[in-house]
């Protein structure tokens, strides 16, 4: 389904949240506040939070973490204020491994000594890439961009295991190799492609039949660029069957008040912070 971000383009991380929250807003965010990074969501019950946290440290670049929310669901590191709860477009709701429903307000969910994770989103480098003169083809259609299970397996931690999701855009391969320099100096947004040609070389049967998001148009040639993707943890949620687990709806991501040009520099100085 078609959708219209023009009049979302350049305004402000807060006024588009406060739009969502609203409930004006309940479409996929690519696009949107130009210039602003944006993040994944899982939220877990507190007894799967520490094999989760691990499962990000084992597959940085499908789960490069940008804040862990403790506490409460309100966000301090990637905009002060905002909720994780509420500021979502779209949320889904896992219970027992099994996706049961899609909310656009998920507060009734959250209880005292959850832990939710904002985890890095390749809609932060597309910007970087059409600024390159490179077009991103689910932007350009209107569409959610289109995600797949592949058979690259993630490092398991804990009870969390399975397939890595990628991305996947579609340009010609001078465009690939462009964009291949570009992201990999992006690694707090999911780094370099894992694939760039054959998707049945990652184990995709039919690259127009998306396990999330839509398919776009492949044109003459073009070939099929993957990414890590953020929407791996949910395909982990399925293995591991926590009682409760609340993620973004895919597509449906949270804006942070950070600029892309300055993500990874504030995570690089706050991991020597930590230090």
């Amino acid at each position: 389904m078609a959708f219209d971000i023009t009049p979302y383009v350049d305004k402000t991380p807060a006024e588009v949240r406060e739009l969502i929250r609203e409930g004006v807003i309940d479409f996929p965010t690519a696009g949107m506040c130009r210039g602003y990074a944006q993040a994944n969501l899982v939220i877990l019950p507190p007894e799967y939070a520490a094999d989760f946290e691990e499962f990000t440290r084992r597959n940085p670049f499908a789960c490069p973490v940008l804040e862990i929310v403790r506490g409460t669901p309100e966000t301090h590191d990637m905009g002060e204020g905002a909720n994780i709860v509420t500021d979502i477009p779209r949320y889904r709701v896992y219970e027992n491994g099994v996706f049961t429903k899609e909310l656009t307000d998920a507060s009734a969910y959250w209880k005292e000594g959850y832990t939710g994770f904002l985890i890095g989103c390749s809609f932060s480098f597309e910007e970087a890439l059409m600024e390159a003169g490179i077009q991103v083809r689910h932007i350009a259609q209107g569409r959610n961009v289109p995600m797949y299970k592949t058979n690259i397996e993630t490092v398991k931690a804990g009870p969390f295991e399975g397939p890595m999701v990628c991305s996947m855009r579609p340009m010609t391969p001078e465009n690939a190799r462009k964009a291949y320099a570009i992201t990999e100096k992006m690694p707090n947004v999911h780094g370099a492609p894992v694939h760039m040609g054959d998707g049945a070389e990652i184990g995709i049967r039919d690259i127009m039949k998306p396990d999330y998001g839509d398919a776009v148009d492949l044109y003459e040639g073009e070939i099929p660029v993957f990414w890590p993707c953020g929407v791996t943890p949910q395909a982990a949620v399925e293995h591991a069957k926590p009682p409760v687990v609340i993620t973004h709806a895919p597509g449906h991501m949270f804006i942070t008040d950070i600029k892309n040009s300055e993500l990874n520099g504030y995570l690089e100085a706050r991991k020597r912070k930590a230090e």
